[in-house]
C-alpha cells in the first residue's frame, strides 16, 4: 500500500504536538520520523510515548557522524529503544558505518528486539551543486557523489540510503534493486519548497524507485492533516 511508504516527518518541539500527529494520522502513514528538533525538545522517553500513542515504526533521524567508537556506542543506545531504523553519515566512512550496523545489530539480538535498519545519509536535500563545489570542496557533482557514497554505505553494511529523488536511478545502478533508497526533498504538486533544492512529488519519487518517502510540512502544516495524507497516498 502507499501509506506504507510514507514516513511522517514529525518536526514538531515538544511531545504534546507529535503524540497529536501520531494519534490522528497513525492509520495514514507508515512510520514516524523523530528528528534533531523533537529528541532535543523532549529527550529519548519521546519513542516510548509514541509508540504508546501508536506509532508502531520510528525512524530515529539522528545522523550520527563521529568516530567509529562514539557512533558504535550511540548505535547501540538506539538499538536499545527500540527504533526500526536509524541513519548515520556517510561521510563518516567506512570504518563508523560498519561499526554503527555491527552495534546496532548485537545489541539487537542481545536484548531480544527487532535489528534496527541502518541507513546511510548521502548529501543533504538542501545541498545544490554550487554548495557541493564551492563550499565543500567536491569536485564530483552531486548525483555522482551521491552513487559513490552509497555504495560505500552498501559495502560497509548499511542497510540503505538517503538522497534526494534525483539520485534513485544512479543509486539503484550502483547498488541494485535490494538497496533501500529514503527519499526527503518530496513535495506534492504546488506546495511549498523551502529549504528544499532538490525535490520531487511524491510520485514521482515513488516512480523513480524510491522505497519510502519522507514528508512533514506539507502534511503537518495542512489544514486538514488527515486530507493531506491520503491525497498523496493516492498521488503515489
Amino acid at each position: 500500500m502507499a501509506t506504507d511508504r510514507i514516513i511522517l516527518a514529525l518536526d514538531v518541539d515538544s511531545e504534546t504536538k507529535a503524540i497529536g500527529l501520531v494519534r490522528s494520522l497513525a492509520d495514514e502513514v507508515g512510520a514516524v520520523k523523530v528528528g534533531l528538533e523533537l529528541f532535543n525538545s523532549t529527550g529519548p522517553d519521546i519513542f516510548a510515548r509514541l509508540k504508546q500513542a501508536g506509532a508502531e515504526r520510528i525512524f530515529y533521524d539522528c545522523k550520527f557522524l563521529d568516530i567509529p567508537n562514539t557512533v558504535a556506542g550511540a548505535s547501540r543506545a538506539a538499538a536499545r529503544m527500540g527504533v526500526w531504523m536509524l541513519n548515520v553519515h556517510t561521510t563518516g566512512g567506512s570504518t563508523m558505518m560498519k561499526a554503527a550496523a555491527e552495534a546496532a545489530r548485537q545489541t539487537a539480538a542481545q536484548t531480544g528486539v527487532p535489528a534496527p535498519l541502518v541507513i546511510g545519509v548521502t548529501v543533504l536535500t538542501s545541498i545544490d551543486e554550487t554548495i557541493l563545489r564551492d563550499e565543500l570542496v567536491v569536485s564530483s557533482d552531486v548525483r555522482s557523489q551521491v552513487a559513490h557514497l552509497a555504495l560505500l554505505a552498501k559495502n560497509s553494511g548499511m542497510d540503505g540510503v538517503v538522497a534526494s529523488p534525483h539520485e534513485i536511478g544512479a543509486i539503484r545502478d550502483a547498488c541494485g534493486k535490494d538497496f533501500l533508497i529514503i527519499t526527503p526533498g518530496v513535495r506534492p504538486r504546488g506546495a511549498a519548497v523551502g529549504d528544499q533544492k532538490r525535490v520531487m512529488t511524491p510520485g514521482e519519487a515513488i516512480a523513480h524507485g524510491a522505497d519510502f518517502v519522507v514528508i512533514g510540512r506539507p502534511i503537518t502544516a495542512a489544514e486538514d492533516p488527515v486530507a493531506a495524507a491520503r491525497a498523496i497516498a493516492a498521488e503515489m
